[in-house]
């Protein structure tokens, strides 16, 4: 057993070395257990807290349709992503977030997206079919590819709406959706792309990248957006959803 180091008259004795790096070592220990307690409230409460804040309604979006039309006239895409930002705000942050704008659709950009698909080859910017919403197909479309064949790939659609936020700017509604592969429309018989059931983790997926770009001010969902929570695509291809509408806000003075 250590024992305490003489001192000089009238003060407590010394404690020994041993003991002192005891407390030290102790002291370190609660140190690096309050550094992780840290993290942990940040990267797992405060930081979703930030990104994402919860709403029942939001009235910017009570009169929307929730699906898109085909050029037919049948239910296309349902709408699951929204932005608030200028035409400028919305190119940009989706170029920050590395999703490329999609070619028009012509014969010419369907007949290489089709030698691309057979020959594997990538096509970045490969067009996306037309749909519609409030009379008109969409103003934007940008899409993110996956590997070197664009029989599969990340595409969003959107739409201005008449609609704006409180500093004037637009509101944006869109329709984030993933191709898993080629195959057989199911209504015509035409070759398309076969569309994955869960929007809401493609919903995701177009967040995450965008949150990614750092130009976003705020996240937040829209509870009940769609009341119904499932159903099938123009190309016959089924869907689900939770129902909510996730919506970011440009931050437009972090944009370059």
């Amino acid at each position: 057993m250590s024992e305490e180091l003489p001192a000089p008259a009238g003060q407590p004795p010394v404690p020994p070395p041993l003991a002192g790096r005891r407390r030290l070592g102790a002291r370190l220990a609660a140190v690096g257990v309050a550094v992780v307690l840290l993290y942990l409230l940040v990267a797992y409460v405060l930081m979703p807290a930030f990104w994402t804040r919860y709403t029942h309604r939001h009235p910017l979006f009570d009169d929307i349709p929730g699906i898109t039309r085909t050029g037919t006239g049948i239910a296309g895409d349902p709408l699951n992503v929204a932005l608030v930002g200028t035409e400028i705000d919305v190119k940009k942050i989706l170029l920050a977030a590395h999703w490329y704008p999609a070619d028009p659709l012509t014969l010419k950009s369907c007949l290489e997206i089709a030698e691309a698909s057979v020959l594997k080859r990538p096509y970045d910017d490969a067009p996306v079919s037309n749909l519609f919403l409030f009379g008109r197909k969409e103003d934007l479309a940008f899409e993110q590819p996956v590997g070197d064949s664009p029989r599969h790939r990340h595409h969003v659609r959107f739409w201005r709406t008449e609609k704006t936020c409180a500093d004037g700017r637009p509101v944006w509604v869109g329709s984030a959706i993933y191709d898993e592969r080629v195959g057989i429309n199911k209504e015509t018989g035409q070759v398309t792309h076969v569309t994955a059931a869960d929007i809401d983790a493609e919903r995701s997926k177009l967040f995450d990248d965008l949150k990614q770009s750092g130009d976003l001010s705020s996240v937040f969902f829209v509870d009940d957006f769609h009341t119904v929570r499932q159903g099938h695509n123009g190309g016959g291809d089924p869907w689900f959803t939770d129902g909510r509408l996730e919506t970011g806000v440009i931050d437009a003075a972090k944009l370059p």
